[in-house]
Formats: structure tokens, C-alpha cells, sequence
């Protein structure tokens, strides 16, 4: 157990200290300021405490400070105890680019490399790291492209500290170009084939025009030999079509070379198959010609070129199930002694990411293509394929080398910056391209010619060290994508602190600064697993001593929490709990007391140092004010009304210098001084019975002699409006007579009585009652007499319609009218007709 003990002198200096460093700036300086603080005073342990930007550790034994850790800004520890590692680079491998050496050689210079050690930044505490430098020079080899500088470098960084390094591209003439042709040979690729094979020499003299090292490969896939891809009938499987060879999946024909007569004459003596499903199995191709990199004959210096040529779409990862094929596919190389690929029936077809990490782990470029019809689903493709492009091939293949140029005119004449880096580490590319601006945040730099430089800022940041100690060593490849050239960065976290390993200066097993029961390491202890305590002095397993139990850490008997909850019991003794701002303090003998919790009033704690400060949780007010909070003055002198008076004019309370206005039968009372009062009504009822026999002759006092006996202090003046003028202390009064009429009139006290009414009464117009009712009846009964009318018209059109068809229906009749044809009598006569009548 490692443990600080609290030193509440030296915090208080401390804070002392650091306020005064930080007067002056501005509040998000100042912000900034105590978080950086905090932070760094948080941490306990030097590993945890380096891993904090811009922090430091003090080795010193005897150290005196609040924390260990502290903003390595300050001058708290002596420079030979102050550990704070900073970022080294050392670059190890800078020969020169090729063009430039290239040049060099045309001046008549030396073409030498720059030798080991330049760009090493200036030594610090990390001169232990392991980092030597070295100098000398390596000469130029003349049978090595270089397209990437520098090389190789080592890099020792701390976490969130970010570093910049430099590297420079140029695409050196004539660098070797390897095209494996990978070719669908389904029916429907017949005619396709046929134009390939007069076409070789017109590619193979294409691409010499661009570099004279120019290798050609040829490959060709049809599918997975088992239904439902292709019939597995005998007779089929020997013969899937008219003129065609069995089907397979994969077959290397042609190894990379130079021979470009052999090329022509293996596309044309490659022999088209079929399949039944549309999709075709070239992503089993793809892999196998990219994995199987001795059998196809990629170089290690050369930019690699696999042209894929279909009119078909293609399966993927999972389709393989359809023919019961389930084991995925294993991304490896398994091609048989005549080039054909063994493993087509036994596993899965693989993944887009699996061809993606392919192409990034062997740099080679794609160039997918594809007919029209299959056009924009390959376009999706490449977005999820590095390096990768699609281009539009014609029915009969016959623009396959223009298209093979413009492809690789694009790929060529752009250069993009990748890298292998893990999730701890960021790194972040900038570059001014070919122009002569600022640098901005991009990877890849487009329209460069052969012989043209750019130059990268890769920008590299620890984001925080691996839990596991053994990846704080990793090796880091920057590369061009499509180029097998890397930059390796040998780079070194700077997550641990030295002298918390075994030999180094600081570290002692048993020390007796740790009372021999445990290690001191970068000051401080780490106690044995039976000991415990700032020094260890506290043993766990000892019944005997005083401290083997807690019933000193806490306030009574009835307690069952040490330290108030907020401490740690050590030795019988309460250690507080440290605050990440090392203003707050936690104090008292069972850490009950503190000096942040008291109450605050607009988001001070006491109201401000000036009204107060905050002990063992209360407020201590300072001279002069009082409250919870210390915001309420002591004196009344803001409750006194300007000229004089009672205290809130006699209508309210002084609390905490402010008047609360009462409520009172005459009503509510406001203003600061509580000397308003808009509800109440004042002389108004006083003076109403007045005004109204003077100004109106209405009233109560309108009758003979009772206006002139009774209304002797004043004759109101007559306005047109009334209007109050505050600064005379006017008031208002509004009244309604028995008329319903509104009538105004203001008054003031100062000196005698003045009174203004309002010359004209506000009442509401006369309404003729007996005419409205009147009016409505009459509405209601001409409405009814309308709706009768409208009715009786309507039945008798309705009824002179009925009859006219009646009228027409009896004249259309066949029968007689004064027979009913339905009618038929209940006997019959019968006629002899030999009778005579005789």
C-alpha cells in the first residue's frame, strides 16, 4: 500500500503559490491552470504520473511538497530529483531519394546518404532510455530505389504529446512495373480472350513507354466446382459447354516475366468454361494471386499492378454456404504443381476486408475492369479496397491497354500516405502538395510527374499506453500506398519511470525509509503484503498493537464508517482523502470538517472571500455581514428611504439589506424603499363624492346646499386627460358612478391639496333594448314565414311533377280503362256451337 500522509501547512502554501502565479490572466488561463494542477496532484505514482501531459515526479526522499506529481512548469522539487521524460528522435536510415542522388551524381557530388543520428532533439532525464547516438554515413547503393526518406528512425514519446517528423516522396523514373492479367475465361468472356491475345505486344509497348522494367503475368478463374455455381451432372462437369474445358476455380498460367510472346500465346491457348449462376468466383483469384507471391512473381521493388477483367459480378464471404462450404477462407497461399488452386471446394470465398488487408499488407493495386453493366457496383467496391480503381471495359475487351495506361497514369501520379499504427497511437498527415502554401491535414497528394518531390508532416500522438508492458515497444511502417518501400519507426512509450524498476537509482528493496518492511521506489513506499502506512510502519497481522483496530478512526462508539467516510484509517489515525483541486481540503481528526461544503450564494462559496470563508463546513463571516451564506449585511443604512424616514418607509423588513414590502388592508406595497403602493387607495375614497358634485353634479352631494357645505378644501381642475407625474408623488383614482360612467381625477399633497379631474365622464353608449327585442321577433317571424313559403313551393312542384308523369304513364296504356286486365271472374261460360238457338 502506497499512501501519502496530508500535509495541511504545505498545501496551504501551495495554493498560496499558486494562486499568485495565475493572477493576472485570464479566466479560461486560469481554468486551464488549476486543472493542469489538479490533475497532476491526483496521481500517486510516477508511471501514472508521467502518463499525465504535463506533469512531473519528485524523486526526493525527504520531499516536503502536497504531491509528488506536480505541473512540471513549477519549480516545487530540485532539478537532480524532478523526473519528466520528453520525446527523443533519432533517425537511424536517410539515404537519399533516388532522383535526388541521381542529380547529385549529374553535378559531380558524392552521392552519399545522410548517415545515422541526424534530427535528435535535446537530451533530458531520458538520457537512460537507451537511445545512443551514432554517427558515419552509408554510401549509396546503385542497384536500390529509394522513393521514401527518411528510412528508419526510433522515436521515444510520451502520452498526448505529440511529435512531427518529415518525410519526403518522390517516384524515381523507371521503376519497375509487375501487371498479373487476371482474366474471367466464362463463356461470356470468349470473345474477350480472343482480343487479349493480339493485344500483349501493343500492352507490353505501352507500359515500356512509361518504365523498360515491365513484367506481365496472366491468370484466369471461372468458379467453385459445386452446385449450385456449376452443373455437377458428369457429363457437364467434363464439358460445361459447347467447345469448353472443365470449370475451376483459379489457374495461374503465366508467372511475371518479360516474355511477352509467352503471354500472348497462354491467352490464346487458354480455354473458356461455364458456370450456372451469374456471380463468378473471382475473389478466390484475387487472393491466391496476391498471397501466393513467390508462385506469381511479385518483386519486392516494383509497384504492383492486378488487372481484373469480368462482365460478371462476384461472391463473397458466406456465399460459400449455398454449396456447403463453411470453413472460411484462410487467406493463404494453395495453389497445386500445375497451378491450379486446391482448396476451391474446401473453403469460403473471402471477405471484402480480407482482400483489403491483402492489398495493403503486399501494396499491390487493383484495377477492376469491368463492363458497363457491372460498372457502378465495382465502383462501390473500390471505396472499401485500398489503392483499388475501376474503369469501364468495352464488350470485346478491345480499350484494355488504353485503359491499363490511364489507370495506372492515375495510380502513378498520385502518392497516399498509410500506416500500420494501433489504436494508441494517432497519427495525423499534412502536406502543401506542390504548392507553396500552408501545410494542410490530408494523406495523399495528387498530379505528381516522375521526378517531382512532396514532402509529408506526419503528426504522431500516444493517445495512452497499452495495459500490457511488452506493446510499449512497438514497431510503426509509413508507407505509400501501392509501394513496397516502408519508413519504420522503432517507437518507444515513455509509460514507466526508471526508478521504479530493480537496479536503477531510487530503487531499494527494504529500505529503512520504509521502516525495512518495504521498497522504496521514486520516493515513496510500497509496503510488504503485511505492512502498511506512509513508511510501513503499521503492521496487519500484529493483535497487540494499539492500532489493530479502527475504534480510533471514528467520532464515537455508535459510528461503524472510519474517517467520517471520507479518509483512510492508517496507524489508528485518520488520513483525509485528497481533492483533485488542492484548494479543497478535507481536515479534522476523523475528516469531518472540510472547506467546500459550505453554502453558496451566486455560485460562491460564502458569497466571495470578501464577505466570508468556509470552515468545517459553516460559513465564519467576515466584519460587517451575517447569514448562512455571509451575503446579508449587518447595517440597515440600504433600507432607509433618501430623505429620511422609517426603515423601509415603515411598510416592510430590512433583511440582509433589503426590504421586504408588507401587505396591508389598504394593499400591497413595492419599491425599493417599499414606498409605492399602486393597490392601495389613498384620499381617492375621500375625495370622490367631491370631485363628483363639483366637476359632474352627480352623486350623493348633488342635492341643493350639501356640495358647497361639504366640499371646502379644494375646486378640482378640470383636464382633458388625466395623467400622473411621478416626480410630483401624483396619485390616481378611477371610479364608476350610477351610471355606469367612468370618471378620473389624480391629486397631490405637497404643500396643500391639488386635485385634477377629467372633464368629460366615460360612459358606455345607450343601448335601445325595446328595439332589439322588437327586431328579433320580427327576424324570427319572417324567417318562419320565409321557410313555410319555400316549403309550400317545393311540394307543389314536387306534386305537379307526379302528375305529369301520372298523365303520361296513363296515356302510354294498351288496355281497356274500364277493365282491370288482373281481374278474373270465378265462372266460365261456354258457347255449344252446334247449338242453333232453337
Amino acid at each position: 500500500m502506497i499512501l501519502e500522509r496530508n500535509r495541511r501547512s504545505q498545501l496551504a502554501l501551495l495554493t498560496i503559490a499558486m494562486l499568485a502565479a495565475i493572477a493576472g490572466q485570464t479566466d479560461a488561463q486560469k481554468a486551464a491552470k488549476l486543472t493542469a494542477v489538479s490533475t497532476c496532484a491526483s496521481k500517486e505514482k510516477c508511471h501514472t504520473c508521467i502518463q499525465t501531459e504535463g506533469c512531473a515526479w519528485c524523486m526526493q526522499p525527504d520531499f516536503k511538497g502536497q504531491s509528488r506529481c506536480y505541473q512540471n512548469t513549477s519549480s516545487l522539487c530540485p532539478e537532480e530529483f524532478a523526473y519528466s521524460p520528453i520525446t527523443l528522435e533519432e533517425i537511424l536510415v536517410n539515404n537519399k531519394l533516388t532522383n535526388q542522388y541521381k542529380a547529385e551524381l549529374a553535378a559531380g557530388g558524392s552521392g552519399i546518404g545522410v548517415g545515422i543520428g541526424a534530427g535528435i532533439s535535446g537530451g533530458s532525464s531520458m538520457s537512460s532510455s537507451g537511445f545512443s547516438s551514432s554517427s558515419g554515413y552509408e554510401e549509396y547503393s546503385a542497384g536500390e530505389i529509394v522513393q521514401i526518406q527518411p528510412q528508419s528512425m526510433r522515436l521515444a514519446l510520451r502520452v498526448n504529446e505529440k511529435h512531427n517528423i518529415k518525410i519526403s516522396y518522390s517516384q524515381a523514373e523507371g521503376y519497375p512495373v509487375d501487371l498479373y492479367y487476371l482474366m474471367d475465361l466464362s463463356k461470356s468472356m470468349e470473345d474477350d480472350k480472343a482480343k487479349l491475345s493480339t493485344l500483349g505486344d501493343k500492352l507490353s509497348e505501352t507500359m515500356k513507354r512509361i518504365t523498360n522494367n515491365f513484367h506481365l503475368g496472366f491468370g484466369s478463374f471461372v468458379d467453385k466446382v459445386l452446385m449450385p455455381y456449376v452443373s455437377t451432372i458428369p457429363k457437364n462437369l467434363v464439358e460445361p459447354c459447347p467447345n469448353c474445358t472443365a470449370t475451376y476455380g483459379f489457374h495461374h498460367q503465366m508467372v511475371l516475366d518479360k516474355n511477352i510472346t509467352q503471354f500472348t500465346n497462354e491467352v490464346k491457348n487458354a480455354t473458356v468454361s461455364g458456370n450456372l449462376d451469374a456471380p463468378e468466383g473471382g475473389f478466390d483469384a484475387i487472393m491466391q494471386a496476391i498471397a501466393c507471391r513467390s508462385q506469381i512473381g511479385w518483386r519486392e521493388q516494383a509497384r504492383r499492378l492486378l488487372v481484373f477483367s469480368t462482365d460478371a459480378g462476384f461472391h463473397y464471404a458466406g456465399d460459400g454456404k449455398l454449396g456447403g462450404v463453411i470453413a472460411p477462407n484462410d487467406g493463404e497461399c494453395h495453389l497445386g504443381p500445375t497451378g491450379l488452386y486446391t482448396h476451391s471446394e474446401l473453403q469460403d470465398y473471402p471477405s471484402i476486408s480480407q482482400i483489403n488487408q491483402k492489398v495493403k499488407d503486399n501494396a499491390i493495386n487493383i484495377i477492376f475492369a469491368v463492363t458497363a453493366s457491372q460498372l457502378s457496383v465495382y465502383e462501390k467496391l473500390v471505396e472499401h479496397i485500398q489503392g483499388s480503381s475501376a474503369a469501364k471495359l468495352d464488350n470485346d475487351s478491345s480499350n484494355v491497354v488504353e485503359l491499363v495506361k490511364e489507370e495506372y497514369r492515375k495510380i502513378s501520379s498520385s502518392v497516399e500516405m498509410k500506416d500500420n499504427a494501433t489504436g494508441d497511437v494517432k497519427i495525423t498527415y499534412f502536406s502543401s502538395c506542390l504548392s507553396n502554401g500552408p501545410e494542410l491535414q490530408t494523406s495523399k497528394c495528387d498530379n505528381l510527374k516522375e521526378g517531382q518531390q512532396v514532402s509529408f508532416t506526419a503528426q504522431i500522438q500516444l493517445l495512452k499506453c497499452p495495459e500490457d508492458p511488452r506493446d510499449w515497444t512497438q514497431t510503426i511502417h509509413i508507407s505509400p500506398v501501392g509501394i513496397n518501400e516502408v519508413m519504420q519507426i522503432q517507437l518507444t512509450m515513455l509509460c514507466s519511470c526508471p526508478c521504479e524498476k530493480p537496479g536503477s537509482i531510487g530503487y531499494q528493496v527494504h529500505a529503512n525509509s520504509c521502516s525495512s518492511h518495504g521498497t522504496s521506489m521514486c520516493g515513496i513506499c510500497n509496503c510488504d503484503d503485511s505492512y502498511f502506512g506512509n513508511k510501513c510502519e503499521c503492521s496487519a497481522t500484529d493483535l497487540t498493537s494499539k492500532f489493530a483496530n479502527d475504534t480510533s478512526c471514528r467520532a464515537d462508539s455508535t459510528s461503524t464508517t472510519d474517517c467520517s467516510g471520507r479518509g483512510n484509517c492508517v496507524c489508528g489515525a485518520c488520513e483525509c482523502h485528497k481533492r483533485p483541486n488542492p484548494i479543497e481540503i478535507i481536515s479534522g481528526k476523523h475528516c469531518e470538517c472540510d472547506n467546500f461544503s459550505c453554502e453558496r450564494n451566486r455560485n460562491q462559496l460564502c458569497s466571495g472571500p470578501d464577505h466570508g470563508t468556509c470552515e468545517c463546513g459553516r460559513c465564519k463571516c467576515k466584519p460587517g455581514w451575517t447569514g448562512a451564506n455571509c451575503g446579508c449585511q449587518e447595517s440597515n443604512d440600504t433600507c432607509m428611504p433618501p430623505g429620511g424616514g422609517e426603515v423601509c418607509s415603515g411598510h416592510g423588513s430590512c433583511e440582509c439589506g433589503v426590504c421586504k414590502c408588507t401587505v396591508n388592508d389598504q394593499g400591497r406595497f413595492s419599491g425599493r424603499h417599499c414606498e409605492k403602493c399602486p393597490t392601495c387607495s389613498g384620499r381617492c375614497q375621500e375625495l370622490k363624492d367631491c370631485v363628483q358634485c363639483q366637476m359632474y353634479k352627480t352623486g350623493e352631494l348633488k342635492n341643493g346646499d350639501d356640495c358647497a357645505r361639504n366640499c371646502t378644501l379644494f375646486v378640482p381642475v378640470g383636464v382633458e386627460k388625466v395623467e400622473i407625474d411621478e416626480t410630483k408623488d401624483e396619485q390616481m383614482c378611477t371610479f364608476f358612478d350610477e351610471d355606469d360612467c367612468k370618471f378620473m381625477f389624480k391629486y397631490s399633497e405637497q404643500g396643500e391639496l391639488h386635485v385634477y379631474a377629467q372633464e368629460n365622464k366615460e360612459c358606455p353608449p345607450k343601448v335601445f333594448m325595446l328595439g332589439i327585442v322588437m327586431g328579433v321577433i320580427v327576424a324570427i317571424v319572417l324567417v318562419g314565414l320565409a321557410i313555410l313559403l319555400l316549403w309550400k313551393l317545393l311540394t307543389t312542384i314536387h306534386d305537379r311533377r307526379e302528375f305529369a308523369r301520372f298523365e303520361k304513364e296513363r296515356m302510354n296504356a294498351k288496355w281497356d280503362t274500364g277493365e282491370n286486365p288482373i281481374y278474373k271472374q270465378a265462372t266460365s261460360t261456354f258457347k255449344n256451337p252446334m247449338y242453333a238457338g232453337k
